[in-house]
């Protein structure tokens, strides 16, 4: 690839950096402590708004001053961060009349339920029912789920992904293998909630969706939160969720249609909205709890520019107390993300000891990731430190806890100036870049550096491969198999004395040299020029 001149000098001094700079010993007491600390059953898995965040928020207070920060939102350590929780309360079955046989889905087994609404009561009776394929709606792509179809009051039922999610290539009209932001769940229910549909309802599929059904069940049980916006959200669907795969299929055969006949056809362009003649029904009550969670900013002050910004970021929260597995009800989240926010310790100690950079290092830890990447997208939309001033940064979602790795990966590649530049800190750990190994995940939209790079802001999101150097790429597809098995968004997320974090520590003095290069120097990392960020990007920076 051919560099732009100014990248090209860029990349040259950085990989000079790497080279002649070492970096302070990321702790390793730091990581395996503050995780431990976190995730232990004291704090409750960290649900924002609970005690479980008031303790969490004390203890990152007294990390972050150990460590040497400041506080980072004029002399306070938070910023407010206003939500609404939501706990539906005695959910009907989800009821399918007017086919075959009638259906009546149990809440949690066969599927689960919930609105964005503010409303005390969701009562959806007799709506029709409409297969939508994989609801999308992409004039730049021509394909048009919703075409020639009224869903105005209606309930839509979903495929997860895209279209092509099943080409092994990244070839195709969605990217192929690669999840686009049209596959994932959180557009879905935005697109159907524009076309007017009174619910909208995913057909839960392990591979596409990238998690099992009991990942589902705890993210979508128990109370729910987003953040308190006037109009409360009353321009959404009333009712959104997701079916097993067997009830739909059994939802298909009741409405007479031949269901793979109707997934195989909505793979193609020219797709057309099925009505499936039957009729939905659910209903369910709605307790509602307005509170504010917080983010916590630490500032290390630049001696130069301190008005410019470079952004490391993790989430603090987690899931809180969940469905129990073999009696334990805590969602203790020890990987995702007491890890990441470890790391964050780690490196602003490591930030500290290297003294004052020209630019300021903001530490950010944002709350309720897990409900949709609320915190983050409330900085972003509410910076305490402007975004036209912030260069770049690093965002953290979980370590390698499994041993050191032979390559590293750059999640959602192909899209800023920050991968040319990270390039010599991985080649000075004599590691390679490799792409993604499964990029149907759509893991660029998972995390909360999507927040910061919707409005512009270059955030990497990297993580050690699977080539590991003891067992090799088998051992580690093996290790994160198991984990998004097991642990993901399990109880048995847990902090285990096994864990080997030889391989986050070499993952995290790449993101020390990365962030340290950008805090140095002088230069604007950007979206190469074919992002779908770099107009806002460009837009951003010209009006400062």
């Amino acid at each position: 690839m051919r560099l732009l001149p100014a990248v090209a000098l860029l990349l040259a001094s950085t990989a000079a950096h790497a080279q002649t700079t070492t970096a302070p010993a990321i702790s390793l007491d730091t990581l395996k402590t503050v995780t431990k600390t976190l995730s232990s059953d004291e704090y409750e898995g960290r649900a924002p708004a609970t005690a479980g965040e008031e303790k969490t928020l004390a203890y990152l207070v007294e990390r972050f001053q150990k460590a040497g920060l400041k506080p980072g939102n004029k002399g306070s350590w938070f910023q407010d961060v206003p939500l609404v929780e939501i706990t539906g309360n005695n959910v009907s079955k989800l009821a399918f009349t007017g086919g075959k046989t009638p259906l009546a889905l149990d809440y949690r087994k066969d599927m689960v339920i919930a609105t964005y609404r503010v409303t005390p009561k969701v009562d959806i009776q007799n709506s029709d029912v409409v297969f939508v394929g994989y609801g999308i709606n992409a004039p730049e792509r021509g394909w048009n789920d919703y075409a020639g179809v009224d869903v105005k009051g209606k309930t839509v039922v979903i495929l997860i992904n895209d279209p092509d999610w099943q080409t092994m290539t990244l070839d195709g009209p969605f990217g192929g293998r690669a999840m686009t932001y049209y596959g994932r769940w959180t557009y879905k229910f935005e697109e159907a909630a524009r076309q007017g549909a009174a619910a909208a309802i995913i057909i839960h599929d392990t591979e596409p969706a990238a998690y099992g059904w009991g990942v589902v069940q705890s993210s979508w049980t128990g109370p729910q939160l987003e953040q308190d916006t006037p109009g409360d959200h009353m321009d959404q669907s009333q009712a959104i969720g997701w079916i097993q795969q067997e009830p739909a299929k059994a939802l298909f055969a009741s409405a007479g249609k031949d269901y793979a006949a109707l997934i195989e056809a909505a793979k193609h362009k020219g797709f057309k909205a099925v009505p499936l003649g039957v009729k939905a029904s659910v209903s369910w009550e709605n307790t509602i709890r307005r509170q504010a969670s917080k983010n916590i900013v630490g500032i290390l002050p630049g001696s130069a520019k301190p008005g410019e910004y470079v952004l490391y970021s993790a989430h603090w929260d987690h899931l809180g107390r969940c469905d129990a597995v073999d009696g334990d009800d805590i969602c203790n989240g020890a990987l995702d993300n007491a890890s990441g926010m470890a790391s964050l310790v780690a490196l602003a100690e490591a930030q500290v000891k290297a003294g004052p950079a020209k630019r300021s290092i903001v530490f950010l830890g944002v709350t309720a990731e897990e409900s949709g990447l609320l915190g983050s997208k409330y900085y972003a939309e509410n910076p305490v430190y402007p975004l036209a001033q912030t260069v770049g940064g690093v965002n953290m979602d979980g370590v390698n806890n499994v041993g050191r790795a032979k390559d590293f990966v750059l999640v959602g590649v192909g899209k800023s100036e920050l991968e040319d530049l990270v390039k010599p800190f991985v080649a000075a750990e004599g590691r390679v870049i490799v792409p993604e190994p499964t990029p149907e995940k759509g893991s660029y939209y998972r995390s909360d550096h999507f927040s910061f790079a919707k409005l512009g802001v270059p955030m990497l999101y990297g993580e050690s491969g699977e080539d590991l150097r003891v067992g090799g790429k088998e051992a580690g597809h093996k290790a994160s198999e198991d984990y998004i098995e097991k642990r993901y968004h399990k109880p048995q997320d847990e902090y285990s004395d096994s864990w080997n974090w030889d391989g986050a520590i070499e993952d995290l003095t790449i993101f020390y040299g990365l962030g340290r290069q950008l805090a140095e120097g002088t230069t604007w990392p950007n979206w190469y020029p074919n992002a779908e960020f770099r107009a806002v990007r460009d837009k951003s920076r010209a009006g400062k």
